[in-house]
């Protein structure tokens, strides 16, 4: 197993002056895939602190929830032990209630608009650490699936890594427990069985057109303290960012879970924006799936508990699930069915287990002309929303732009059901996506293929490696 200092071979890699864009089928030929490994581990290396491999240099110079798992599964193929690593930090900043934040904040690092003075999370709630300091909202649990990929590559190395990965696993186990405990005792809908979130920043697709409708009764008050953005001086194009109205809200809402205290329960009845996530809950499934198989790997107990939960949060994916084969959000506070207009329909298959007339069904969805298949795009690959929708903006963050990092999960989802070949076909898509549109982006213009947001982004490059490397 090479080490992540072994791919790293210096500047070049950050051009395309050596990377062959001649046409070409199938896989990637070795010598442009050896290269695209080492970028990829190149830019992981670039953003690399310590312990704490973060999403992007500038914009993102924290530890994020689900980028940090992504981040693991990529770097599990490389280092085992700095995999372990980073994960073992995001969750120092888990909650004493276990949920673990979407933000961990790097003391030294300024300059990050929302940061901990805005959260203040230690300050209004005893669930909060003191150090190191958080936000007050979480992310989706990917947590569970990047710590059994790292158990899993370990066991293809020597024996004292496969050896020190187990251990770290029994050590890890109690606190992916905690974790999921909390989604299912503090988060999970009693009639709908879903996860509810308080906030579109919970659900990992901030902007998507799925919350446009919880987000219109969200009314900023006049008490909102004034801000800067800052997000927008490391992507100037404003078009690719959401709006100061939505600002407005997203901010609003975080002076709500403060005034909440951030207790779960008054948020549930209080909150403005309470939405069942059909993704996030899919997620949940999958990954009380391999939490149930990593706790059978070190003879743990709780195996049959995590299974319970995935097959509870199964059903109610199911229960969210049309006639289409697409799944939809439910707004709490209205009772209201939320479009399916975006990749967080194909939920069903992110929870796994299905039938195979569904899965079959679902492929043929993801590859039409709705999605994959639709004739304006640069690459066969799955926008944000989808272009068929009148929400469909090709430039602006989730609601439009192509994503590696849903390319993966859609792949890796496919692959657990048993499409392999579908499967493949998305992974070699995706990579002939990073190398012809010349950057390891943070999501990339569908129609166009251009680079957008950041360039050098952390879970793209831990993706790539993924593919490429595991």
């Amino acid at each position: 197993m090479l080490s992540l200092l072994e791919l790293i071979v210096g500047p070049t890699t950050n051009s395309d002056k050596d990377l062959d864009l001649n046409e070409y089928s199938g896989e990637l030929p070795e010598k442009l895939a050896v290269t695209m490994a080492a970028r990829a581990a190149h830019v992981l290396g670039l953003n690399t602190d310590g312990d704490v491999v973060k999403p992007a240099r500038g914009l993102y110079p924290h530890q994020w929830s689900w980028d940090t798992a992504f981040i693991a599964i990529g770097l599990s193929a490389l280092d085992v032990d700095l995999a372990c690593r980073n994960l073992d930090a995001l969750f120092t900043g888990q909650w004493r209630n276990g949920m673990v934040p979407h933000i961990v904040f790097d003391p030294d690092a300024k300059g990050y608009f929302p940061g901990p003075d805005r959260w203040a999370s230690a300050e209004v709630s005893a669930d909060a650490p003191a150090a190191p300091l958080t936000s007050g909202i979480c992310q989706p649990p990917v947590h569970a699936i990047a710590a059994l990929r790292t158990v899993r590559a370990a066991a293809q190395g020597d024996a004292a890594t496969a050896s020190s990965a187990l251990r770290w696993a029994e050590s890890f186990l109690p606190k992916l427990l905690s974790w999921h405990r909390f989604l299912v005792r503090e988060r999970t809908e009693a009639s709908t069985g879903l996860v509810r979130i308080f906030h579109g920043w919970e659900s990992g697709m901030d902007n998507s057109p799925r919350f446009d409708g919880p987000y219109s009764r969200v009314h900023p008050g006049p008490e909102l303290p004034p801000y800067e953005r800052r997000d927008l001086k490391f992507v100037t194009d404003s078009a690719q960012r959401p709006t100061n109205h939505e600002y407005d809200k997203y901010l609003w809402l975080v002076e709500e879970a403060k005034q909440a205290g951030y207790d779960q329960k008054v948020l549930s009845s209080s909150s403005s924006f309470n939405v069942g996530d059909v993704f996030f809950t899919a997620l949940l499934a999958a990954a009380n799936d391999d939490l149930a198989e990593l706790a059978a790997l070190v003879g743990a107990p709780e195996a049959a508990e995590a299974r319970g939960y995935a097959q509870r949060a199964r059903a109610a994916v199911a229960a969210r699930t049309g006639p289409s084969g697409l799944a939809t959000d439910i707004d709490l506070r209205t009772g209201e069915d939320l479009g399916p207009g975006t990749i967080a329909g194909f939920a069903p298959l992110i929870a796994g287990q299905l039938a195979r007339q569904e899965l079959d069904r679902l492929v043929t969805l993801l590859q039409g002309p709705c999605w994959a298949g639709h004739p304006g795009l640069r690459w066969a690959l799955p926008p944000s929303t989808s272009p068929c929708s009148p929400h469909f903006r090709p430039r602006s963050y989730w609601r439009g732009p192509v994503w590696p990092v849903t390319n993966w999960l859609l792949s890796w989802a496919l692959e657990r059901a048993g499409a392999g070949e579908a499967a493949a076909d998305m992974r070699r898509t995706a990579l002939k996506q990073v190398v012809e549109a010349g950057g390891l982006a943070e999501y990339y213009e569908p129609y166009t293929g251009e680079v957008l947001g950041t360039a050098n982004h952390s879970w793209t490059a831990a993706v790539v490696v993924d593919w490429l490397c595991g």
